[in-house]
């Protein structure tokens, strides 16, 4: 796998795999010293041209629990912030002789652009509202062990509602990809305001009835509004949306048994999900954080070839 710029990049046996090996990069996380030796000599660097914490800081540990090396550049302190276009800073660093370019970006297409460009090997950390392809595995890791510990090895016959701002949200595409290759079945929820253009064609159930979706769901993913990318228009208040679409608590004693809740974060808690959602035992936000790093320790061994010798020292 020379990329990872979309979650349809990944065949079923590339996404379980870097399931399954994540399984084991998880349990370093709780060892005295957190190292493997498996990209030893390797250099990442890790291009984030839009604020990011968990993100950023996953890929950044992830990079140096195999023993890589990792450099952290941001937009506001490269070339790009003196006019240098983002082609001639690619080509620029990839001329030093990197191994991989982790890179987030505002524009849509730029990541892909970016691969076309550079000898190196490219993985995508979101791209405006394109995909975020390592955000879809990392949720799939955390229902697959939700599932599993209900005993159900799968995604087949399971149905994950993804509710919230569809209109811009890359974590949305990537799942529904992703999805569709591990055997789940996704439904999309959302105001007619916030559904992406084309969405009819997704090869997913679309519905703005949330209520009638809830007691069905075995997963309900809650997605941000995103304020920040909004011009205005929407929806009439934040209070009237959460009516709407919010994970409330009555809504969440609504859920069926065994059902589990997803967000990708940041939470707005009262707007989207409500804080007895977000803190309720069956939460996985907290897994999938924890999971960001073991699966991001996995794709970076996929994509940079490290030795199976490594992974088990």
């Amino acid at each position: 796998m020379k990329h990872l710029l979309s979650a349809a990049d990944l065949s079923l046996a590339e996404a379980e795999g870097i399931l399954d090996l994540a399984e084991q990069m998880q349990q370093v996380q709780t060892r005295p010293v957190k190292k493997l030796p498996a990209l030893r000599g390797r250099t990442i660097i890790n291009m984030f041209f839009e604020d990011s914490t968990r993100t950023r800081s996953s890929f950044e540990i992830a990079g140096k629990w195999l023993s890589a090396d990792t450099i952290n550049v941001s937009a506001k302190g490269s070339s790009t912030s003196k006019g240098e276009s983002l082609r001639d800073t690619m080509l620029t660093l990839d001329a030093m002789g990197v191994d991989a370019f982790v890179i987030r970006h505002s524009s849509s297409g730029a990541v892909a652009q970016a691969a076309d460009w550079v000898k190196a090997h490219v993985i995508n950390a979101g791209d405006g509202q394109h995909e975020h392809p390592t955000q879809a595995l990392l949720d799939a890791y955390a229902m697959r062990r939700h599932f599993r510990q209900l005993g159900s090895d799968g995604f087949a016959g399971k149905r994950i509602a993804i509710v919230g701002d569809l209109l811009h949200s890359r974590v949305v595409r990537s799942n529904v990809l992703l999805q569709r290759t591990l055997g789940g079945e996704v439904v999309l929820v959302a105001p007619p305001t916030l559904l992406p253009t084309g969405v009819e064609t997704w090869g997913c159930e679309v519905t703005d009835d949330f209520d009638a979706v809830l007691g069905q769901a075995d997963i309900v993913m809650m997605l941000r509004v995103q304020r920040e990318r909004m011009a205005g228009g929407f929806f009439p208040t934040p209070r009237e949306y959460s009516e709407g679409y919010g994970l409330t608590l009555e809504r969440l004693q609504r859920l069926k048994d065994g059902a589990a809740i997803c967000h990708p974060g940041p939470m707005n808690r009262g707007v989207e999900i409500s804080s007895e959602a977000a803190d309720a035992a069956n939460s996985l936000v907290l897994e999938q954080v924890a999971a960001g790093v073991a699966v991001r320790m996995s794709v970076l061994y996929h994509i940079l070839g490290g030795s199976d010798e490594g992974v088990n020292a």
